[in-house]
């Protein structure tokens, strides 16, 4: 019994072990049972979102449609006078007139500024003071001088004695010369010589004059001469400057915006002009207001001094910059909300009403410089530009940034028409999309001919559509770097659809002691991709330049590559679009360098 107890133990722990085993294995498969189901309820969830997207996308991009083929896309009209129409030249005349007008009555000059507090008032009335007394001394003098001398010969004699007190004997002897006047003989002169007096007493010069010579008769008949032509020619000359001073305020001054003037024969006047009428639809006198308060505007603001004003925002380079042209020669301006993610960059932007009146200003400054360094108003130039807003990440609607944005836009609208030929919205949530469906009825035709909404999915796409690859900045998609050293914007790409389950080859041909050089990206990746080289010459051998294998959509956004040439052949790339069902973007483009240039 004890040895069959002893057999049956092994066996029974074998058993044991087996259905922990078992156990283990079950529980395993359960596990991998609900990660598999997590993950295929992730990816319904993530291809729900996608397809809300693309309905939403699809919904606004019929809007586009309808607003974009139904007018044939938006283009600038001509600026260039005689292709105008017959109205729209008629209107251009009009303003004209009117901004002549207007300068010549100084509508486009600020008002005066308003009087001083009350406080400050009575001081002018202080300084009046003395003025009114003028006539009491005057009249005092005269008396003096009916008086008889006897009187005035003690005083006479004080200066001699007291230095300090010299003024107040030269006006008592003052009396004394115009009764030596008046005893001289030529008596019909008298009330000549009075006159002159009185008019050259307020001059402190012509006073000392006449108290310089007292003594003898003819000194002071040569006294009074002088005072009389001094008299003469400060009358003569006060009309002449009197009539200048007239002339220039008639004179309308030359009044300039974006160092454009608003009259006269510039060309470019017409330009600047026909944008504020094209704002108001050619409504002449609605076109003039704007004008008028754009003008004024600009002074209050302080346009000048906020362009030379050194606003030490550097950390705000990567929120809003101009950056290449789009396919018509636009500059193009990028405008990145996702980079205040940075709460410190935020708050040294918004954190209070100092830095967002800063902001502002600084917003203002980079706009005007663009204006004055990128456009021409020539009627065959360029005068507008076209606006990329990154919508990925950006801020929400409510903070403290609120304000001051509403106060840019308004800005921006009042004061700068037409100086958008196209506003591209990227990366824009789907309910951002939906949501503009809402306010798209508000907007005028022209402006929505202006406006595109793209998602994620489809921003690089729709960007390309408008600014060649080689133009857009490697984080919008495009090859552009700034410190790029071996290709620039003048090199252009090459665009190549790769549809789903297939492969696309690229070929460069290479010339004997040559470097082919090339960079390529696929948007999102997930390809394989190969590189190698296949001489000319029959029975040569194929190079492997870069072996193939699968990119990860998280590598790398552009791939670059160079081969050493040592006999005439090509370059072959492939890129293998097969376990991806979506289509794909590829760009390219190479050169090839003789052994000189690579040197």
């Amino acid at each position: 019994m004890a040895e069959e107890a002893k057999q049956e133990t092994p066996a029974a722990a074998a058993e044991v072990v087996v259905a922990e085993s078992k156990a283990e294995e079950v529980v395993a498969v359960e596990k991998a049972v609900e990660v598999e189901a997590e993950e295929k309820k992730a990816a319904e969830q993530e291809e729900e979102e996608e397809k809300k997207a693309e309905e939403a996308e699809e919904a606004a991009g019929g809007d586009e449609a309808a607003v974009i083929e139904g007018t044939g896309s938006f283009k600038e009209e001509s600026n260039l006078v005689s292709e105008l129409p017959d109205p729209e030249r008629t209107a251009l005349a009009q303003l004209k007139e009117l901004v002549a007008a207007a300068l010549a009555a100084g509508e486009f000059d600020l008002p005066p500024p308003p009087p001083p507090p009350p406080a400050k008032e009575e001081e002018p009335k202080a300084a009046e003071a003395p003025a009114a007394e003028e006539p009491k001394a005057q009249a005092e003098a005269e008396a003096a001088a009916t008086e008889e001398p006897k009187t005035e010969e003690p005083k006479a004699e004080a200066p001699a004695q007291e230095e300090p007190k010299t003024e107040e004997p030269a006006k008592e002897e003052e009396p004394k010369a115009e009764a030596a006047a008046a005893a001289a003989p030529a008596a019909a002169e008298e009330p000549k010589a009075e006159a002159a007096a009185e008019e050259a007493k307020p001059a402190e010069p012509e006073t000392e004059e006449k108290t310089v010579v007292v003594t003898e008769d003819e000194g002071t008949s040569k006294t009074v001469e002088a005072i009389e032509e001094t008299v003469v020619v400060a009358a003569a000359s006060e009309p002449a400057a009197a009539a200048a001073a007239e002339a220039e305020a008639a004179a309308p001054k030359e009044e300039l915006i974006w160092g454009v003037p608003l009259t006269g024969d510039d060309e470019r006047t017409d330009t600047v002009l026909l944008k504020f009428l094209r704002a108001r639809e050619f409504k002449v006198k609605e076109a003039m207001a704007m004008l008028k308060a754009a003008v004024l505007w600009r002074k209050r603001f302080g346009i000048g001094a906020v362009l030379a004003a050194d606003l030490g925002l550097p950390e705000l380079e990567n929120v809003v910059f101009y950056r290449g042209a789009d396919r018509e020669g636009h500059p193009v301006c990028y405008n990145v909300y996702g980079e205040f993610q940075d709460k410190d960059l935020y708050e040294k932007a918004f954190g209070d009403e100092e830095k967002r009146e800063r902001f502002l200003k600084w917003r203002i400054q980079l706009l005007e410089r663009g204006i004055l360094d990128q456009l021409d108003f020539s009627p065959s130039g360029i005068c507008s530009m076209v606006q990329v807003t990154d919508l990925k990440n950006s801020p929400p609607m409510l903070g403290k940034h609120r304000t001051v944005t509403r106060q840019a836009l308004a800005l921006l609208q009042d004061n700068y028409p037409e100086f958008i030929a196209k506003k591209i919205f990227i990366n824009v949530p789907w309910w951002y999309i939906a949501a503009n469906k809402m306010v798209s009825p508000f907007l005028t035709q022209r402006t929505k001919s202006k406006i595109i909404f793209c998602t994620a999915a489809k921003s690089a796409e729709t960007l390309f559509r408008y600014i060649a690859p080689e133009q857009v900045p490697v984080q919008f998609g495009g090859l552009y770097k700034e410190d790029d050293t071996e290709f620039s914007t003048s090199d252009a790409v090459t665009e190549l659809a790769i549809k789903p389950s297939s492969k696309e080859t690229v070929e460069i041909p290479a010339t004997e002691n040559s470097t082919v050089v090339w960079e390529l990206r696929v948007l999102g990746w997930e390809v394989s991709y190969g590189a190698e080289f296949t001489p000319d010459a029959e029975g040569g051998y194929t190079v492997i330049v870069q072996k193939t294998r699968k990119v990860p959509a998280n590598e790398e956004p552009i791939m670059k590559g160079s081969f050493k040439v040592g006999e005439p052949g090509k370059i072959v790339l492939t890129v293998d679009n097969a376990a991806s069902k979506k289509k794909k973007q590829l760009l390219y483009r190479f050169k090839v360098k003789s052994s000189s240039e690579s040197a």
